[in-house]
């Protein structure tokens, strides 16, 4: 039976999550309930519809915008939430200002029961075409597109909106000819609707309502390459501006930052329903359990590809291909955290290496001041190759904090380690700082009122540590500890994303040190990737009580999907709450190698532990080597 996307994958049984979309019906199939629609089930998720306008539309025109009555919109609420309530609501068209707050009533009332349920809105006011939707109570449609719908009533109410250009200033009432003014309209924006904002900025160097054929676009792109640059603008990219605001569920590095996001422009003139279809992928992924900066980058890939792969029906622009979930590197933007004016001047998509050094906190309240955390390593000065380049995958990677466990691991032959000397004892069990030889003297020493830890000792302990992975010739990474290991000449350092804005990456490579980066989400995992590291963790998998995370477990789902979109790239490292129970599940994700910390550290004899973990694994693969080339044969029989 076929999956979903009509591969040969056995057909997924599980009841997907439910999708609302809330908005117009497009006639022409292109844009509106019908993108959206196909766009949910696209990315595996069911929709379901509340219709708020009947249009009369074609790919050129629209000739008839006709609002459902207040009756019929409650009713569809109404009906849908007693047997198929959402995972999450995009919010398309609304035809006049009555609707808005008809919706804002109901979602208030709704989010009293379904308070962790996300609401995107899009504020969909012209077509692709360039007619006016929202009527807003003016019988002359065209008359109508110098009004604009007020959105206060959503305030509080909802988690993301998503303008373009021109929407964005008709939101705000403000000129948004620059870049400049374009991400501060979006902050504004987002302040006034207490609300994280992703501002569009795919279609600002032609204007959203022109309907331009290739060669008419090209003849206006030389002339207006130089006019935008000078604003601030790449007419080459398809930059986006996010403004996170209190991100549900998001790591505390970037619930409230602000970012850049930068692809290749795709140049088509076959955009039909690119919005749409931009806000419910984004609520599809988030009915999904990814966080928003995820749903965000992955939604704007499946844009991305939909655009490259679509073509005209009609006389005017087509709608966007459906391509499935998308796992083409190249279709992710380039991330690019912002300082307070929200502009960096340096942005170069086309480094692999990511061109950030700045990450402030949005100032959201009154407070004047954000806190910024500046890098003292500049992109530029990190070579365009990245990091050491690792000969062999890693297979089960053992991560201690003992010096002696570390020892006896690597005289039994294991090669890939690392070392993670936890100087915070606050994250220490008595039972961790019991066992290990650092924790037993930083827990003296607190018990008695020294310091927690000697910086001599923890430096002598990793001396040591390098010291044994040389005689041994092992691959040892030093987490956190980048300075003392390249004192000491490591093979590698590990590093959280909390630690990137802080570390010396240009001396680490200089060093010519491996490098780790550990990543939770897809947003993490794409910022990762941009500094072309040596391996990325991708975590944490199961619930793990071993530190204190910042994220929600990310459970095998989200794993495959990470795997599928860097597998070719990195080796990748499963990590967190990993043991002999799951592995054999984890490994059909298609993820090289394990990190395991528990199931070493916490077993009575971590030697024989690690023994049989190593066995399993390497079970596990032999058993889908021969499932492959089973597979094979069958084909060529």
């Amino acid at each position: 039976m076929l999956g979903i996307h009509g591969d040969n994958a056995p057909m997924n049984t599980e009841r997907p999550a439910f999708v609302w979309t809330i908005a117009g019906s497009d006639s022409g199939g292109g844009a509106g309930i019908q993108a959206d629609l196909a766009t949910i089930q696209d990315l595996g998720c069911h929709g379901c519809c509340v219709i708020t306008t009947v249009t009369a539309q074609s790919s050129v025109a629209v000739t008839l915008v006709e609002p459902v009555s207040a009756a019929m919109l409650m009713a569809q609420l109404t009906t849908l939430l007693s047997d198929l309530p959402p995972k999450a609501i995009k919010i398309g068209l609304l035809a006049d200002q009555t609707q808005v707050a008809l919706l804002a009533d109901w979602i208030a009332s709704f989010k009293i029961h379904y308070l962790s349920v996300p609401v995107i809105v899009d504020p969909v006011m012209v077509a692709s075409c360039g007619d006016a939707l929202a009527v807003d109570n003016c019988q002359d449609i065209k008359s109508a597109a110098k009004s604009a719908l007020d959105f206060k009533p959503f305030k509080g109410l909802i988690e993301l909106i998503t303008p373009n250009v021109l929407e964005l200033g008709r939101l705000t009432h403000s000129d948004v000819s620059t870049k400049a003014q374009f991400a501060a309209a979006a902050l504004a924006l987002s302040q006034s609707l207490d609300c994280s904002v992703l501002a569009k900025g795919g279609d600002v160097s032609f204007g959203c309502t022109d309907i331009l054929d290739d060669t008419h676009a090209q003849t206006h792109a030389n002339a207006l390459d130089t006019a935008y640059k000078s604003n601030g603008w790449d007419l080459e990219l398809a930059e986006d501006y996010l403004v996170c605001r209190q991100v549900r569920a998001s790591s505390e590095l970037h619930q409230n930052g602000r970012f850049w996001l930068a692809s290749q422009r795709v140049n088509t003139r076959h955009n039909h329903g690119s919005g749409c279809t931009l806000s419910s992928a984004i609520a599809a992924v988030l009915a999904q359990g990814f966080v928003l900066q995820d749903a965000v980058v992955v939604a704007k890939a499946y844009v991305s590809q939909g655009l490259s792969a679509a073509i005209g029906l009609g006389q005017g622009p087509g709608p966007l291909a459906r391509t499935g979930w998308p796992h083409d590197l190249s279709r992710y933007a380039k991330i690019r955290q912002c300082c307070d004016n929200g502009i960096n001047q340096h942005l170069d998509v086309r480094s692999d290496l990511v061109a950030t050094v700045l990450f402030a906190t949005d100032q959201a309240t009154d407070q004047a001041t954000a806190q910024v955390r500046i890098a003292s390593t500049l992109p530029q000065n990190i070579l365009s190759h990245g990091f050491k380049v690792l000969d062999a995958d890693l297979g089960v990677y053992p991560v201690v904090s003992d010096l002696t466990m570390l020892e006896s691991l690597l005289a039994a032959g294991v090669k890939t380690l690392q070392l993670r000397i936890k100087t915070d004892i606050s994250e220490l069990t008595t039972a961790e700082l019991a066992e290990s030889d650092l924790g037993k003297s930083a827990l003296s020493r607190c018990e008695s009122g020294e310091p927690e830890l000697i910086g001599s000792e923890l430096e002598a302990q990793i001396q040591t540590a390098i010291a044994l992975g040389k005689h041994f010739n092992a691959q040892l990474f030093i987490n956190d500890h980048w300075q003392l290991a390249i004192k000491y000449h490591a093979f590698g350092v590990h590093l959280g994303q909390e630690d990137l804005a802080v570390t010396d990456l240009a001396a680490i490579q200089a060093a010519g040190l491996a490098l780790g980066i550990s990543s939770h989400s897809y947003f993490e995992l794409l910022l990762a990737h941009q500094y072309s590291p040596s391996y990325i963790a991708l975590g944490h998998i199961f619930p793990t009580t071993t530190k204190q995370m910042p994220s929600a477990p990310q459970g095998l789902a989200k794993l495959k999907h990470y795997v599928a979109l860097l597998q070719d790239h990195y080796p990748l490292v499963a990590i967190g709450g990993i043991d002999l129970t799951n592995l054999a599940k984890v490994k059909a994700t298609g993820v090289g190698n394990i990190a395991v910390v528990r199931a070493i550290t916490k077993a009575k004899d971590p030697l024989a532990a690690f023994a049989e973990l190593s066995q399993a694994w390497e079970q596990c693969s032999l058993s889908e080597e021969l499932a492959v080339k089973h597979e094979l044969g069958a084909k060529h029989e």
